[in-house]
């Protein structure tokens, strides 16, 4: 609790806006992780996006419980509330402008939704050529979710050096498995296990997340205060 990260994001070559995740304090039992995204002047004029999303996680298996998403994309407004269950399945009960529907998307292994991912991910002992695979729920679909951990790799970030593992996979829907995607994602090798970096794809091409700025209880905060590159 009381970690900040902040990102700067890019899509379609271009500076599109920012991201910022919060963990905050134990609510009922649970870790809440706090997500907000919006985009800048410039993106807006292509597609218009802010929202926020709270997944609630179990604070020793980091699984979550519930997420609720709340977002609006241009003139369009989505609210998505899942509840995940044990038998590997989550209920979606999805308002687009004001209709609400149900639905209850199955799974084939142990459910996430992308935020509690992360934070999975995170925690896992990384160690080249292991593989991870799990189902997550995402813009209102139920997907598989696979990759592999390559080697370690020296990353440069506007925040500084840092040695990181890259996971390198893909994420298919269940239910139209050619609809595929590729994702990547680093994660700091050190004790804060850091994602650094995310970079997937969307209907608008790729899109990529890089760490800005870092605010952890105990430490001090680092922020990024010249232009720096990623090497992808």
């Amino acid at each position: 609790p009381g970690e900040t990260l902040e990102f700067d994001i890019d899509a379609i070559g271009a500076k599109a806006g920012r991201m910022t995740t919060r963990v905050l304090a134990l609510r009922d039992g649970l870790l809440p992780v706090e997500v907000e995204v919006e985009t800048n002047t410039f993106f807006s004029k292509i597609r218009r996006v802010r929202g926020q999303a709270v997944t609630s996680m179990n604070p020793k298996t980091l699984r979550p419980t519930r997420y609720y998403e709340d977002a609006k994309e241009n003139d369009t407004h989505r609210i998505a509330e899942v509840s995940f269950r044990k038998d590997r399945s989550a209920r979606l009960v999805s308002t687009v402008d004001s209709k609400t529907g149900v639905v209850d998307l199955q799974g084939g292994n142990e459910v996430v939704d992308i935020a509690s991912a992360v934070f999975l991910l995170r925690a896992l002992p990384l160690k080249e050529g292991s593989n991870v695979c799990f189902d997550a729920y995402g813009t209102r679909k139920m997907w598989r979710v696979w990759g592999t951990v390559l080697p370690r790799e020296d990353v440069s970030l506007p925040i500084g050096e840092f040695k990181s593992w890259h996971l390198a996979g893909h994420a298919a829907r269940i239910d139209l498995p050619n609809a595929r995607r590729e994702i990547h994602m680093w994660i700091s090798d050190d004790a804060a296990r850091l994602p650094l970096a995310l970079m997937g794809t969307i209907d608008l091409g790729t899109v990529r997340a890089t760490m800005t700025s870092i605010k952890r209880p105990g430490t001090r905060e680092r922020r990024a205060e010249n232009k720096g590159n990623l090497h992808w």
